[in-house]
Protein backbone atom coordinates (compact mmCIF):
# COMPACT_ATOMS: atom_id res chain seq x y z
CA UNK A 1 0.00 0.00 0.00
CA UNK A 2 1.32 3.26 -0.83
CA UNK A 3 1.04 5.74 2.43
CA UNK A 4 -1.82 7.57 2.45
CA UNK A 5 -1.41 11.31 2.11
CA UNK A 6 -5.19 12.53 1.94
CA UNK A 7 -6.41 15.04 4.66
CA UNK A 8 -10.18 13.34 5.62
CA UNK A 9 -12.95 15.66 6.89
CA UNK A 10 -15.26 14.01 9.15
CA UNK A 11 -17.78 14.61 5.96
CA UNK A 12 -16.24 12.14 4.47
CA UNK A 13 -15.53 9.48 6.90
CA UNK A 14 -18.21 7.14 5.87
CA UNK A 15 -16.54 6.86 2.38
CA UNK A 16 -13.11 5.68 3.78
CA UNK A 17 -12.18 2.02 3.79
CA UNK A 18 -13.33 -0.09 6.76
CA UNK A 19 -9.99 -0.30 8.05
CA UNK A 20 -8.83 3.20 8.22
CA UNK A 21 -12.56 3.80 10.38
CA UNK A 22 -11.26 1.28 12.77
CA UNK A 23 -8.23 2.51 13.31
CA UNK A 24 -9.14 6.01 13.68
CA UNK A 25 -11.87 5.01 16.19
CA UNK A 26 -9.94 2.84 18.17
CA UNK A 27 -7.09 5.25 18.14
CA UNK A 28 -9.61 8.60 19.41
CA UNK A 29 -11.23 6.27 21.76
CA UNK A 30 -7.84 5.09 23.62
CA UNK A 31 -6.62 8.37 23.84
CA UNK A 32 -9.69 10.05 25.48
CA UNK A 33 -9.11 6.43 27.51
CA UNK A 34 -5.60 7.56 28.91
CA UNK A 35 -6.54 11.39 29.19
CA UNK A 36 -9.18 10.89 31.82
CA UNK A 37 -7.46 7.99 33.29
CA UNK A 38 -5.05 10.06 34.91
CA UNK A 39 -7.32 12.37 36.75
CA UNK A 40 -9.50 9.01 37.59
CA UNK A 41 -6.51 8.49 39.38
CA UNK A 42 -5.38 11.07 41.56
CA UNK A 43 -8.38 13.61 42.06
CA UNK A 44 -10.23 12.10 44.89
CA UNK A 45 -6.60 11.40 46.33
CA UNK A 46 -4.47 14.70 45.81
CA UNK A 47 -6.21 17.88 45.12
CA UNK A 48 -6.82 18.40 48.81
CA UNK A 49 -3.99 16.70 50.10
CA UNK A 50 -0.51 18.36 47.70
CA UNK A 51 1.78 19.62 50.04
CA UNK A 52 0.90 22.88 49.85
CA UNK A 53 -2.01 25.19 48.49
CA UNK A 54 -0.38 25.78 45.21
CA UNK A 55 0.63 22.30 44.72
CA UNK A 56 -3.13 21.79 45.25
CA UNK A 57 -4.55 24.35 42.73
CA UNK A 58 -1.93 22.56 40.37
CA UNK A 59 -3.40 19.65 40.40
CA UNK A 60 -6.66 20.76 40.06
CA UNK A 61 -5.65 23.12 37.40
CA UNK A 62 -3.82 19.62 36.00
CA UNK A 63 -7.02 17.73 36.19
CA UNK A 64 -9.23 20.18 34.49
CA UNK A 65 -6.79 20.33 31.68
CA UNK A 66 -6.93 16.73 31.20
CA UNK A 67 -10.42 15.83 31.34
CA UNK A 68 -11.25 19.04 28.39
CA UNK A 69 -8.43 17.06 26.30
CA UNK A 70 -10.80 13.83 26.94
CA UNK A 71 -13.25 16.31 25.93
CA UNK A 72 -11.54 17.61 22.96
CA UNK A 73 -11.06 13.27 21.76
CA UNK A 74 -14.88 12.79 22.47
CA UNK A 75 -15.76 15.69 20.30
CA UNK A 76 -13.61 14.69 17.24
CA UNK A 77 -15.47 11.17 17.39
CA UNK A 78 -18.83 12.63 17.99
CA UNK A 79 -18.03 14.83 14.33
CA UNK A 80 -17.86 11.16 13.00
CA UNK A 81 -21.24 10.18 14.55
CA UNK A 82 -19.55 7.79 17.20
CA UNK A 83 -20.46 8.62 21.15
CA UNK A 84 -17.71 7.65 23.39
CA UNK A 85 -19.21 8.92 26.60
CA UNK A 86 -19.04 5.89 28.10
CA UNK A 87 -15.34 6.37 28.79
CA UNK A 88 -16.40 9.02 31.48
CA UNK A 89 -18.04 6.36 33.89
CA UNK A 90 -15.08 3.75 32.89
CA UNK A 91 -13.84 1.90 36.36
CA UNK A 92 -10.55 1.75 36.53
CA UNK A 93 -9.99 -1.83 35.82
CA UNK A 94 -11.45 -1.62 32.90
CA UNK A 95 -9.56 1.40 31.22
CA UNK A 96 -7.39 0.18 27.90
CA UNK A 97 -3.90 1.04 29.19
CA UNK A 98 -2.45 -0.41 32.69
CA UNK A 99 -0.65 3.10 33.59
CA UNK A 100 -4.36 4.27 34.35
CA UNK A 101 -5.16 0.83 36.32
CA UNK A 102 -2.79 2.07 39.15
CA UNK A 103 -2.85 3.95 42.73
CA UNK A 104 -0.72 6.92 43.40
CA UNK A 105 -0.04 6.80 47.36
CA UNK A 106 3.03 9.22 47.69
CA UNK A 107 3.28 12.48 46.34
CA UNK A 108 6.20 11.76 44.66
CA UNK A 109 4.19 9.28 42.66
CA UNK A 110 1.98 11.99 41.29
CA UNK A 111 5.37 13.70 40.03
CA UNK A 112 6.90 11.05 38.84
CA UNK A 113 3.69 10.43 36.57
CA UNK A 114 4.16 14.00 35.55
CA UNK A 115 7.50 13.63 34.05
CA UNK A 116 7.21 9.95 32.72
CA UNK A 117 3.43 8.61 31.88
CA UNK A 118 2.90 12.62 30.37
CA UNK A 119 5.77 12.44 28.81
CA UNK A 120 4.67 9.43 27.23
CA UNK A 121 1.34 10.75 26.70
CA UNK A 122 3.29 13.82 24.91
CA UNK A 123 4.92 11.47 22.25
CA UNK A 124 1.75 9.79 21.71
CA UNK A 125 0.15 12.88 21.13
CA UNK A 126 2.81 13.79 18.73
CA UNK A 127 1.97 10.66 16.51
CA UNK A 128 -0.50 12.87 15.28
CA UNK A 129 1.27 15.74 14.00
CA UNK A 130 -0.34 15.60 10.41
CA UNK A 131 -2.86 13.35 11.25
CA UNK A 132 -4.60 12.46 7.99
CA UNK A 133 -7.57 13.10 10.51
CA UNK A 134 -8.15 16.85 9.57
CA UNK A 135 -9.98 17.80 12.92
CA UNK A 136 -6.46 17.18 15.05
CA UNK A 137 -5.16 20.10 13.99
CA UNK A 138 -8.19 22.05 15.15
CA UNK A 139 -7.02 20.97 18.88
CA UNK A 140 -3.48 19.45 18.89
CA UNK A 141 -1.09 22.79 19.57
CA UNK A 142 -2.93 23.50 23.22
CA UNK A 143 -3.22 19.70 24.25
CA UNK A 144 0.57 19.25 23.41
CA UNK A 145 1.48 23.08 25.07
CA UNK A 146 -0.99 22.08 28.41
CA UNK A 147 0.66 17.99 28.48
CA UNK A 148 4.37 19.57 28.71
CA UNK A 149 3.43 21.88 31.57
CA UNK A 150 2.30 18.76 33.51
CA UNK A 151 5.48 17.01 32.46
CA UNK A 152 7.94 19.89 33.82
CA UNK A 153 5.36 20.18 36.76
CA UNK A 154 6.14 16.73 37.67
CA UNK A 155 10.03 17.20 36.40
CA UNK A 156 10.18 20.25 39.57
CA UNK A 157 8.78 18.23 41.69
CA UNK A 158 10.18 14.91 41.65
CA UNK A 159 13.55 18.05 41.91
CA UNK A 160 12.12 19.46 45.18
CA UNK A 161 11.74 16.20 46.68
CA UNK A 162 15.48 15.26 46.15
CA UNK A 163 17.00 18.47 47.43
CA UNK A 164 14.62 17.64 50.74
CA UNK A 165 16.95 14.92 52.05
CA UNK A 166 17.35 11.46 52.06
CA UNK A 167 13.65 10.88 53.23
CA UNK A 168 12.57 12.85 50.02
CA UNK A 169 15.30 11.38 47.43
CA UNK A 170 14.55 8.04 48.60
CA UNK A 171 10.74 8.69 47.76
CA UNK A 172 11.38 10.27 44.59
CA UNK A 173 13.70 7.19 43.55
CA UNK A 174 11.22 4.71 44.39
CA UNK A 175 8.39 6.62 42.52
CA UNK A 176 10.43 6.80 39.49
CA UNK A 177 11.89 3.21 39.60
CA UNK A 178 8.13 2.19 39.23
CA UNK A 179 6.54 4.48 36.81
CA UNK A 180 9.76 4.78 34.53
CA UNK A 181 9.02 1.10 33.58
CA UNK A 182 5.48 1.67 33.31
CA UNK A 183 5.74 4.35 30.75
CA UNK A 184 8.03 2.21 28.91
CA UNK A 185 4.80 -0.52 28.31
CA UNK A 186 2.57 2.22 27.21
CA UNK A 187 4.18 2.47 23.76
CA UNK A 188 2.85 -1.38 23.15
CA UNK A 189 4.71 -4.32 21.82
CA UNK A 190 7.76 -4.26 19.53
CA UNK A 191 7.01 -5.32 16.15
CA UNK A 192 3.34 -4.84 16.66
CA UNK A 193 1.63 -5.35 13.04
CA UNK A 194 -1.02 -2.62 13.77
CA UNK A 195 1.00 -0.04 14.08
CA UNK A 196 2.43 -0.19 11.06
CA UNK A 197 -1.16 -0.02 9.70
CA UNK A 198 -1.70 3.20 11.94
CA UNK A 199 1.85 4.24 9.82
CA UNK A 200 0.17 3.77 6.45
CA UNK A 201 -3.19 5.37 7.02
CA UNK A 202 -1.16 8.73 7.98
CA UNK A 203 -2.41 8.19 11.80
CA UNK A 204 1.08 7.78 12.99
CA UNK A 205 4.24 8.92 12.48
CA UNK A 206 6.70 6.24 14.33
CA UNK A 207 6.37 2.68 15.22
CA UNK A 208 6.33 1.77 18.61
CA UNK A 209 9.75 0.94 18.87
CA UNK A 210 11.23 3.95 17.09
CA UNK A 211 8.88 6.24 19.80
CA UNK A 212 10.32 4.00 23.11
CA UNK A 213 13.60 4.68 21.83
CA UNK A 214 13.47 7.88 21.55
CA UNK A 215 11.96 8.54 24.71
CA UNK A 216 14.57 6.39 26.13
CA UNK A 217 16.75 8.59 25.42
CA UNK A 218 15.63 11.88 26.10
CA UNK A 219 14.21 10.68 29.98
CA UNK A 220 17.18 8.83 30.76
CA UNK A 221 19.35 11.57 31.04
CA UNK A 222 16.95 13.60 32.85
CA UNK A 223 16.24 10.82 35.50
CA UNK A 224 20.17 10.91 36.00
CA UNK A 225 20.04 15.10 36.07
CA UNK A 226 17.90 15.09 38.82
CA UNK A 227 20.60 12.58 40.84
CA UNK A 228 18.41 9.27 40.67
CA UNK A 229 19.32 5.96 39.29
CA UNK A 230 18.03 5.44 35.79
CA UNK A 231 16.54 2.56 36.36
CA UNK A 232 16.54 -0.92 34.86
CA UNK A 233 14.52 -1.16 31.61
CA UNK A 234 15.14 -4.63 31.01
CA UNK A 235 13.69 -5.85 34.72
CA UNK A 236 9.97 -6.97 34.60
CA UNK A 237 9.53 -5.75 30.50
CA UNK A 238 6.54 -6.79 28.76
CA UNK A 239 6.92 -5.07 25.50
CA UNK A 240 9.26 -6.91 23.51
Amino acid sequence: MTPFTDRIEPKDFEKMPKEYKELLTRLLAIQADCEIGGPHIYVDHWTLRAPTVDDQWRVARIAAEEIDHCRKFLRMLQLIDIDRSDILTRPRSRREVDAFKEDMPEWADFAAFGMLIDKVGQYQLEEMIGSSYQPVDNYLDVILREEKGHISYGQQQLEKLVQSGPEGKAAAQRSVDRWYKVGLDMFGRSGSARTERYIEWGLKRRTNEEARRQYIAEVEPQIAALGLAVPDRLEGRKYL
